[in-house]
């Protein structure tokens, strides 16, 4: 692990990190790998959201951040200005299904036009000489056309989307590659220099997500509360994985858009692999059986929620195993083992920092077994 960890933060340590969406679930923890491994960070995000988890892990004493809106496309250009990145990671969303439902359009005004407003800002800073070598979009699993099917989707399949979330994060995958196309080619690499890349993960699971309308964290509520959780859609399949996992497949990626741009300068999956795609229910009644203290689940009699959801979803991650060499390394048990792990150390009052910390410690050294 130290081989390893000295390695990665060779390459990490004192390069310029810009994150929008940084005090999110995802972003908090991508914020705290990078600075483990050396990198300077700073980051963009609404501040009238929730930022438990950036906090307890001590987010806002070791990133500079900016506050504001994504739609802000003076302010945003600002902040990248100032950041001056050679990396840039936008993670910046509306990440709610069912909200998305809700308020539609400010789902397609923020995941839509926040995509053109990073892209715009990352065209103008270029153009002033700026050293932005990597952008990473991150999307998600949902931005394909999904037709129920029992195969994974590979980066090549339509994209599409029933609801204005998954609508939303296709057309931001497609503003991504028309400003790659027409602004940052990877045949005119040697022009420009700058790599960039969408990135598409599915559920993803581990301490700190308190997300509403989320299966695992409204699970750890009612636990803790002494509740049981009644489950919209029981027989719904996902393709579970700890936040970890497309975290370093993101890291990989970013770190070989600076080495080799062009080459990597694409659409990426990074799902787990097939035995990890369970049913609502089987993951939620392993969840109760590691929470332990007699935690159980209620289906819900109506058999699911009056909003459409998808069925069947996975991802073939051929390609990031071939050309990036990256893998998932935990299963779904190891998983919900971190997430429970997590949770009851958050209720003991323990150190969250050093929890974390020690999560993504332990995920390298599997990283490095699992290489092997």
């Amino acid at each position: 692990m130290d081989e390893e960890f000295l390695k990665r933060s060779a390459f990490w340590k004192d390069r310029s990190v810009f994150i929008t969406g940084h005090t999110g679930f995802k972003g908090s923890w991508l914020s705290l790998w990078l600075t483990l491994l050396g990198a300077r960070v700073s980051g963009y995000a609404w501040d009238r959201e929730e930022h438990a988890l950036f906090t307890l892990t001590g987010g806002e004493q070791e990133v500079k951040t900016t506050w504001g809106d994504v739609r802000n496309r003076h302010r945003l250009d600002a902040a990248l200005r100032e950041a001056a990145p050679e990396v840039v990671f936008h993670l910046a969303a509306q990440p709610l299904v069912r909200t998305s439902y809700q308020i539609p359009a400010d789902t397609f005004e923020v995941n839509v036009m926040g995509t053109v407003n990073l892209l715009e800002a990352v065209c103008s800073s270029v153009d002033s000489g700026s050293r932005i070598k990597a952008v990473v979009n991150i999307t998600t699993d949902k931005c394909y056309d999904n037709l129920e099917w029992i195969w994974g989707y590979r980066e090549t399949d339509r994209l599409g989307g029933y609801d204005p979330y998954s609508a939303s994060k296709a057309c931001s995958e497609l503003v991504t590659q028309a400003y790659r196309t027409s602004f940052f080619h990877p045949e005119r690499y040697a022009e420009h220099g700058v790599g960039i890349a969408t990135a598409r993960a599915g559920n993803v699971i581990g301490g700190g997500d308190d997300s509403p309308d989320r299966l695992v964290p409204d699970c750890l509520k009612a636990f803790a509360a002494g509740r049981r959780p009644l489950l919209r859609s029981p027989a719904a399949t996902r393709p579970w994985q700890h936040v970890l996992e497309p975290l370093g497949g993101y890291l990989l990626l970013a770190e070989k858009l600076v080495s080799k741009g062009a080459e990597y300068a694409s659409a990426w999956n990074f799902g787990p692999e097939e035995e990890s795609v369970h049913s609502v229910e089987k993951v939620a009644a392993k969840l109760a059986a590691l929470w332990g203290d007699g935690a159980g689940i209620n289906l819900d009699p109506a058999g699911s929620s009056a909003l459409h959801e998808a069925g069947e979803l996975q991802l073939d991650s051929t390609k990031a195993h071939r050309l990036l060499g990256w893998y998932s390394c935990w299963s779904v048990e190891q998983a919900l083992q971190k997430t429970v792990e997590w949770q009851k150390a958050l209720e003991a009052k323990q150190d969250m920092r050093k929890i974390c910390e020690q999560q993504i410690r332990e995920y390298m050294t599997d990283e490095i077994r699992r290489a092997k």
